[in-house]
């Protein structure tokens, strides 16, 4: 752990110096503000950490509110590095060139005037991303099936994914997430992973909402990489607290109709390879497996319908998605898999980290399913 954060300390501390060289123009000659940037880039470094430390040690509060700060600017500072990184290669771009060719000019954007230029830009774009991670929007998707009986009515499903509940969000997070749930009545409501966060102290009276949550054929819960990072059994606890069946590398049947599969996480699973069988040769059944990450296993390739996943957050914040891709092409929307089956990969209905979201729009996803027409 004391890797992971002294890692974490010294990839944040560059980012912060990268930052500030940036911006520094803007601060030539100001008599308080060199110094001051320091100390709050300097600050902010560490915000992550000591809001840890506080929570641990009973203050609560005081976390939140340095959390809320501290993550807002870890937001804001990803956008920024994500502009001044080009600008710095450019600049090393043109500086080599010079050196190599004196006569050639040094056209460089180390100015006031693009600086000023990258400061409005995260600002207008980090308010915009405290608006779209504010507004949940419904996915509604249809899909047909040879499996279900002609003539059988849809069947509902609604997935949650990736909602992060624990310090930072609480009741105004899950609020609107109930309100929608219950607008929608799904016949079946599963979450693919990541309900908590790391601190389970702050989830006192969730348990209720979410047992005002009631569908006909269940609601279903299944591990993500977050449960474990909250401590794995005080995390199931909670999921049945909440009225949620826990999933654990199984399949139950849901009426006459589906087939559900669960498997845990890769951090919460001593069976990684995933190699069990999940679903018999039920053929008259509809088969749905529940999955944090989307990835296809081998094994299982031909053997569902339908997986749900999430994880990703399809980045969150614009361009962490062309990173996050790398690791897992399909993290938004749905994909026909070649062997057989789709794959739908929702981007989440919380944030993780800075409270908001660019290109990412937090998301319940409403599916659909209905027979094929008669032939």
């Amino acid at each position: 752990m004391i890797w992971f954060v002294l890692t974490f300390m010294c990839l944040y501390g560059a980012m912060h110096a990268l930052i500030y060289r940036g911006v520094e123009p803007l601060l030539r000659g100001k008599r308080y503000l060199p110094m001051t940037s320091r100390v709050w880039m300097g600050l902010m470094v560490v915000a992550p950490v000591v809001v840890r430390l506080l929570d641990r040690h009973g203050h609560p509060e005081v976390a939140r509110y340095l959390a809320w700060i501290g993550y807002s600017w870890m937001g804001l500072a990803f956008l920024a590095f994500s502009m001044l990184l080009p600008l710095l290669c450019w600049d090393l771009l043109t500086l080599t060139l010079h050196k190599l060719k004196p006569t050639l000019p040094r056209l460089t954007v180390h100015s006031p005037t693009c600086a000023t230029i990258v400061v409005v830009c995260t600002l207008g774009m980090g308010m915009y991303g405290f608006y779209e991670a504010a507004y949940l929007r419904v996915e509604r998707i249809i899909l047909v099936s040879d499996t279900l009986p002609p003539g059988s009515p849809p069947i509902r499903l609604a997935q949650v994914s990736d909602l992060h509940l624990g310090l930072l969000h609480r009741e105004k997070a899950l609020t609107p997430v109930i309100t929608i749930l219950q607008r929608l009545q799904p016949d079946l409501l599963v979450v693919t992973g990541d309900m908590v966060d790391a601190q389970l102290d702050h989830l006192n009276g969730l348990s209720d909402m979410w047992r005002s949550i009631d569908p006909p054929l269940g609601k279903f819960a299944i591990t993500g990489n977050h449960e474990v990072y909250a401590g794995l059994q005080a995390s199931l606890d909670f999921l049945q607290r909440s009225g949620f069946t826990l999933l654990r590398n199984k399949a139950v049947p849901i009426g006459d109709l589906l087939l559900l599969a669960g498997v845990d996480d890769p951090a919460a699973s001593h069976r990684r390879n995933e190699s069990f069988p999940l679903f018999g040769q039920d053929a008259k059944r509809f088969k749905i497996l529940l999955k944090h990450r989307p990835v296809v296993t081998p094994e299982h390739i031909g053997s569902f319908d339908l997986q749900l996943s999430g994880h990703t957050h399809r980045g969150q914040i614009f361009p962490f998605n062309l990173l996050t891709h790398l690791a897992y092409p399909m993290q938004n929307g749905l994909y026909q898999l070649p062997g057989g089956g789709i794959l739908y990969a929702s981007r989440g209905t919380g944030s993780w980290g800075p409270p908001m979201r660019i290109g990412a729009p937090p998301e319940i996803t409403l599916f659909e399913i209905v027979p094929a027409l008669e032939p």
